[in-house]
């Protein structure tokens, strides 16, 4: 492919230093008067603070990996896994630290009255995350394939890279989100409910915490939730080109050799995926052009244009490699899959009739508003799942005897716009801190109207995110599945063994379905327990505070929220050890216990039960929170906020907080890791049990 294989290189420079134009842009804004700046940098501190104490942690976990890897396959992949890891880690810290700059000075953009300025730099702050996580992805898997190309190595330490990214982002996911849902829900709880007091109402000493939370949850761990995705896509189709047979590796040309096309299947992943992260840096410029325009328009549009450009690009790239257009079939069924899964995201969890009746369904109480909030998220799984299987389909087809291939070529091509999404993604968090900094602030009512406005339309792109993300790890784990598969069967036929069968008749087979049904619920159940235990410890240090603090409600004294800081803290980390470790050790266990036809089985469990947990929680907890807000917008006429019909909305947005923001991602992620830790000790496993 000669000078093309630079373009992961050339593009995620290019997209780190527009990231670094960005960052020192937010940063040279004004930040507002003083308490504004106050309220920002505790925020900041919060944020980091929790950050600093979660990659010690992390740390730690990195370097037992690591000696566990050197021993079991070599120092070098310990090194990758490592290396690996560390990108994840800077693209969080940086995008974090960025997001932090934004939302004080959004704030204060929609204190000069500018709605269209207030856009534009909640925007540019989310562009650092959205450039430094597909920029460093593309960097860091260019790296292992220039070290080790052409080299038998090539393939184990991309896997070692793979399985860096996927455990740092399942803490840092699971991590983030029992730390912002405990903060939320136990700050909605004890303000709304308890002491019946406006949200993000200064005298609370848990909307600090709650705002520090909306940062690590849907900015550092969504960023590594999308960092991991893009690179274990990009893994299992160079995986699956290394290893798939010459007779078939050899109809990905028009016409050539197996040892002319093998070299075209490894590369190519990197390079649509490099194409992608320039068209989302095109997209991110014309979403900025478009500030004028409604915000909803502009970030529709940021969205679903690049997949387009992307898939156009493609196809008039594809015959300087000679290879078949089936290609650009597989990569359009999956860009633009991805872009409906978020339209149908968006439908199920924003200003349209499923929420509605949702909101409605709190007219007769917090029961019946739950009941019509699961029913619209297990509605919204069918339809997600069918335009995966329907991309599933079509790119397989397309591709003939290259199907695994093609599949795995629709989940680079949903992903390719990566750094546009989570920009799109972190541009949220950053407008809602902006309207909490503007409440707290006593700014005037019309600037927090900018900021609602704004806040609203980052609450449903964070549902289409979650969607997208969802959506996309399903795809990726098949083309995973397929990956471990051919790479069991490489081994085993190097040990000159049978290849392996997955018969449903094979009790090996079916054990390991139940195991990969069961480890999501455990997942689940532990990180909603996990929110569920830290909320209640802080509505009691809330409460606490408001009985104890002299002249605290009634505005006169400051309120304690380093203490709300440091429970939220403390949980996260110490509840995001068990699915951490259920997800990475669970395939060891069953590969090296079982064997690997039980681990096959048990991957497709998880894939079928996880994927569609995920989305179900995902969804509904996105109706839940959007059909509160649209109470408090007056969406029914004499139900206003405060009212009951409002406080069973707030129950119903209390379950599914935990819902959309930590089990359901949590979820997702943890069929991402042990699909690519099944992948790494593959050739370990292959000949357990003969």
């Amino acid at each position: 492919m000669g000078f093309w294989l630079y373009t992961p290189l050339g593009a995620g420079v290019l997209g780190l230093l527009v990231a670094t134009f960005f960052y020192f842009r937010v940063k040279s804004l004004p930040e507002g008067n003083e308490t504004m700046r106050r309220i920002g940098g505790y925020i900041r501190e919060g944020a980091m603070a929790f950050l600093t104490r979660e990659y010690k942690v992390l740390a730690v976990y990195a370097i037992v990996v690591f000696a566990a890897l050197a021993v079991a396959i070599s120092p070098i992949a310990g090194a990758w896994f490592f290396a690996g890891a560390f990108l994840s880690l800077a693209a969080g810290f940086v995008g974090m630290k960025a997001a932090t700059f934004g939302n004080v000075r959004t704030a204060q953009a929609a204190a000069d009255g500018s709605k269209p300025n207030a856009l534009l730099t909640a925007l540019d702050g989310g562009a650092v995350m959205g450039l430094c996580v597909a920029g460093l992805a593309l960097i860091g898997l260019f790296a292992v394939y220039m070290v080790h190309v052409n080299t038998p190595e090539l393939g184990e330490n991309l896997h070692a890279f793979a399985v860096g990214a996927s455990s740092i982002a399942l803490f840092a996911r699971i991590g983030g989100g029992i730390y912002t849902k405990a903060a939320d829900v136990g700050a909605d709880i004890a303000g709304k409910v308890v002491e019946n007091i406006p949200e993000d109402d200064p005298r609370n000493p848990g909307v600090i915490a709650d705002n520090v939370g909306d940062n690590v949850g849907d900015v550092a761990g969504m960023g590594a939730d999308i960092y991991e995705s893009l690179v274990a896509a990009v893994v299992a189709t160079m995986a699956i080109g290394l290893t798939a047979p010459d007779e078939i590796i050899a109809q990905l040309l028009t016409s050539g050799s197996a040892g002319d096309a093998r070299p075209i299947a490894v590369g190519l992943p990197l390079v649509l995926a490099s194409i992608g992260l320039l068209v989302s840096i095109v997209g991110i410029f014309l979403a900025r052009a478009m500030r004028n325009s409604p915000p909803a328009m502009v970030l529709r549009a940021a969205m679903v244009l690049p997949p387009v450009i992307l898939v156009a690009l493609t196809a008039a790239l594809l015959p300087v490699f000679g290879v078949k257009m089936g290609v650009a079939v597989a990569l359009a069924a999956g860009a633009l899959g991805g872009a409906a899964i978020g339209l149908i995201t968006e439908y199920y969890t924003g200003s349209y009739t499923p929420v509605k009746r949702v909101a409605e369904a709190a007219m007769t109480g917090a029961g019946t508003n739950v009941i019509r909030g699961m029913a619209v998220g297990m509605e919204s799984v069918g339809v997600c799942l069918l335009v995966v299987a329907g991309v599933a389909i079509i790119s397989n087809n397309a591709m003939g005897d290259l199907g695994l291939y093609g599949i795995a070529l629709a989940a680079v091509g949903m992903l390719g716009g990566t750094a546009i999404v989570m920009t799109v993604d972190a541009y949220g968090p950053i407008s809602d801190n902006a309207g909490g900094i503007a409440e707290m602030s006593g700014l005037p009512p019309q600037v927090r109207e900018i900021t609602d406005e704004l806040d609203a339309v980052g609450n449903t792109t964070a549902a289409i995110g979650k969607g997208f993300a969802i959506g996309s790890a399903t795809l990726t784990v098949v083309a995973l599945f397929s990956a471990y598969s051919l790479e069991v069967g490489h081994a085993r036929a190097s040990a000159g063994l049978a290849p392996m069968q997955l018969s449903l008749d094979r009790p090996q087979i079916l054990i390991g379905l139940l195991v990969g049904a069961i480890l999501p619920f455990v997942v689940g159940a532990s990180t909603m327990l996990a929110v569920g235990k830290a909320a209640g410890s802080i509505v009691m240090e809330i409460k606490r505070q408001f009985d104890t603090i002299p002249g605290l409600r009634e505005g006169k004294a400051e309120p304690q929220p380093k203490a709300i800081v440091d429970i939220a803290t403390s949980a996260a980390l110490s509840q995001m050890i068990l699915p951490g470790l259920v997800a990475v050790l669970g395939p060891v266990v069953v590969g090296f216990v079982l064997g690997p036809g039980a681990l096959a089985g048990t991957l497709a469990g998880a894939l079928a039960v996880g994927a569609s947990m995920s989305l179900f929680m995902a969804n509904a907890g996105g109706a839940w929170d959007n059909a509160k807000k649209y109470i408090e917008k007056g969406g029914i006429p004499g139900h206003p906020k405060r009212s009951d019909t409002h406080k069973a909305a707030v129950i119903g947005d209390t379950v599914g907080d935990p819902f959309k923001d930590t089990s359901g991602p949590g979820v997702a992620i943890l069929i991402k890791v042990m699909s690519v830790v099944s992948l790494l000790i593959a050739p370990l496993v292959a000949t357990v049990g003969g």
